[in-house]
């Protein structure tokens, strides 16, 4: 890679938090995709001892890198390329959710594949599979690389340039200290007094996508099963009609055209099918973009907690400074039941906790600031974030349902002209016809001649 390239990528590390609420769409513009050119090439099956010594087949996936403006200007410049497991995807992605929890992260692609129907294998070592994975992998990349905020990041640059000691370097970051208890965030959800409304209103959306596009998954693996299985009978109509032309002389070759087209109409699901596959993907890209925006969500019930128990501290020992300071102390309190035990505290001692109530409340203070600080910068971030990802969603998902319904109209298109006939078939269809109708005219005047001979006869 060039070295320009990365000395803007080092150099741009350091606001790459910077930008989000002026920019609300994805382009290739103040980020990594602007200066980079970055494709998932192919997938490579490995074999290899994982942690614990155990032998384990895994698959791998090339990244190649270029320079843009090299592309631009017509130059070939072989490109950077590196090897990285689905694995490696997964850290990567862990530490951007981690180190900028106020954007909303790319889903990777599904390690497993779900919402399968009959022919469609459920094994992640299956080709279909990984072409699909892999395409789904480049994806993320360039979502990240056009992300306003996210593609600047130094560690992005490195997992796709840097193929050796890149997860030391993740690692080093530190990371993983800055991960929130899982317990201690669900115990936030309950108990945040005063979350902003469009934070709670953008939670349930969340929800409500991830169960609409379950749903309309489930539905589409159902009628596809439907689909694939009609489209197959017709398969075994193409082996009645090739055995019965062998019986018909007469109309032998028009039933033999017939099992041929109901062959390749048999045949034509598959393609069509997959196709549908690719649609299908996309909207299981946005059923895992429904976890990430509940994840900022969540992460801004955290601070709004961590704020509100850090104000309720600090009215709590200013409360105590002002009960020791002027003497009134409550009945029922700790403090008035210890003073009718014991006694009144000494001069002394009243000043010494004086003075150390006064740095607890300076602490509380500085706590609260922070805590304030971190709760804005959250707010503003995310939600200009969140405006960014819905403009996105709504043009990707309407792209994807159109062409999805182009698609359909075109695959009834081709059925309905391969369902016509040429005109030899015609021809051979009208001739067939003739004949048809002669023997049948022939039969019935062999009828008539049989009764009017018995019926002479009976005279």
């Amino acid at each position: 890679m060039a070295e320009n390239g990365k000395d803007e990528a080092a150099a741009s590390d350091g606001e790459s938090a910077d930008g989000t609420s002026s920019s609300l769409t994805v382009e290739r513009d103040s980020n990594l995709l602007r200066r980079m050119e970055i494709c998932v090439a192919e997938a490579e099956k490995r074999s290899g001892k994982n942690a614990i010594g155990m032998q384990e087949t895994f698959t791998v996936y090339l990244i190649e890198t270029r320079p843009a403006d090299a592309a631009a200007e017509g130059r070939a410049q072989p490109p950077d390329s590196v090897w990285r497991r689905y694995s490696e995807f997964e850290l990567l992605r862990a530490y951007l959710i981690l180190t900028y929890p106020f954007f909303v992260a790319p889903p990777l692609p599904e390690k497993r594949a779900e919402f399968v129907w009959h022919k469609l294998s459920a094994d992640n070592m299956d080709p279909d599979f990984v072409e699909r994975r892999r395409i789904g992998l480049e994806n993320f990349l360039l979502r990240v690389a056009s992300h306003p905020g996210l593609s600047n990041d130094k560690i992005l640059y490195r997992f796709l340039t840097e193929e050796p000691c890149w997860k030391e370097a993740v690692y080093e970051t530190g990371f993983q200290d800055k991960a929130d208890s899982r317990l201690r965030a669900f115990g936030a959800t309950f108990r945040v007094r005063s979350p902003q409304k469009c934070f709670i209103d953008m939670k349930q959306y969340s929800e409500e996508l991830q169960s609409h596009t379950s749903q309309l998954l489930r539905a589409r693996a159902r009628v596809a099963d439907r689909v694939y299985a009609v489209y197959k009978v017709h398969g075994n109509y193409g082996r009645v009609f090739s055995e019965w032309s062998g019986v018909e002389k007469v109309m032998g070759d028009g039933l033999q055209s017939a099992g041929h087209h109901m062959d390749s109409y048999a045949a034509s699901i598959d393609e069509i099918l997959e196709e549908e596959e690719h649609y299908a993907d996309q909207l299981k890209e946005y059923l895992c973009y429904a976890e990430a925006l509940r994840a900022v969500c969540r992460k801004h019930e955290l601070t709004q907690f961590e704020l509100e128990t850090a104000s309720q501290d600090l009215i709590t020992k200013k409360q105590q400074r002002d009960e020791l300071a002027t003497g009134m102390v409550r009945t029922f309190s700790f403090k008035g039941v210890t003073n009718k035990l014991f006694g009144q505290e000494a001069p002394e001692q009243r000043e010494a906790r004086l003075t150390m109530l006064d740095e607890l409340i300076a602490e509380a203070e500085d706590s609260v600031r922070v805590k304030t600080a971190e709760r804005e910068e959250h707010v503003q971030k995310a939600w200009a974030d969140i405006l960014r990802f819905k403009e996105e969603k709504d043009k990707d998902l309407r792209e994807a349902l159109l062409s999805y319904a182009a698609m359909q109209i075109n695959m009834c298109k081709k059925v309905q002209s391969s369902s016509g006939k040429h005109p030899s078939q015609k021809q051979r269809s009208t001739k067939h016809s003739e004949v048809l109708l002669c023997h049948k005219d022939t039969r019935h005047s062999t009828d008539r001649t049989n009764k009017t001979v018995t019926f002479q006869l009976s005279v």
